[in-house]
């Protein structure tokens, strides 16, 4: 199951690795773990359990591409490797797949509410949500009333809005997901790491461009 395959999130925050592309020292929740594969391929490995030595680049799309573009990869792993064109593309998608595994391992496991009306209540309930989920596509309006409702219960979760609504519903097995609120927890925790990574690779909510928002729950 992929949510044991993650390191622990201590871990995670704590130790340390050097970017090949701008020689920075991060910790390893910022980056992406690379490993060369059996045909001296560069391949990537989100949860840092494949064997071999690591190729350790930020998680970032512009600085994934420099390494691409400049052949750092080959230089990291001092042997000829192959790397394809579409890298970083690849690794978005696999951080959205990820990111969708642990939303619906969350929601299985009773730690993951959906629906605007049950995100207010999880607002207002004793046990506040540590991140809410907001579809990137999703109406300002119904996103205005979320954070304003959290805002009036003195409440500040992080805010994860890097997925669309099919997305969404996709990883959840329901339509028209828009809203949902996560409560605290190892899953949640290593689901905002994860959100961070993909951060880097796709606009967030305030940058998207693109087909007009979708509605809230509420007006379907």
């Amino acid at each position: 199951m992929l949510m044991t395959e993650a390191p622990d999130r201590e871990d995670r925050t704590m130790r340390t690795r050097r970017c090949i592309v701008t020689r920075e020292v991060q910790p390893e929740c910022h980056l992406v773990r690379f490993v060369v594969g059996p045909e001296d391929e560069i391949v990537p490995d989100l949860a840092a359990k494949l064997p071999g030595r690591g190729i350790w680049v930020s998680a970032d799309r512009g600085i994934l591409e420099r390494a691409v573009t400049k052949n750092l990869f080959a230089r990291a792993a001092k042997t000829n490797v192959r790397v394809a064109a579409a890298l970083p593309s690849n690794v978005e998608a696999l951080l959205v797949k990820r990111l969708q595994d642990h939303l619906g391992l969350a929601r299985r496991s009773g730690v993951l509410v959906l629906g605007f009306d049950n995100v207010l209540r999880a607002l207002e309930s004793r046990r506040k949500p540590l991140a809410l989920v907001e579809a990137s596509d999703g109406a300002d309006d119904g996103r205005r009333k979320v954070l304003a409702a959290a805002r009036a219960q003195n409440c500040e979760p992080q805010i994860i809005d890097l997925l669309t609504a099919e997305e969404l519903s996709m990883a959840l097995g329901r339509e028209h997901v828009i809203h949902a609120a996560l409560f605290p927890g190892p899953l949640a925790d290593r689901l905002v790491l994860d959100a961070e990574r993909l951060e880097g690779f796709r606009p967030r909510h305030g940058n998207r461009t693109g087909p007009s928002p979708v509605p809230d729950e509420r007006s379907v």
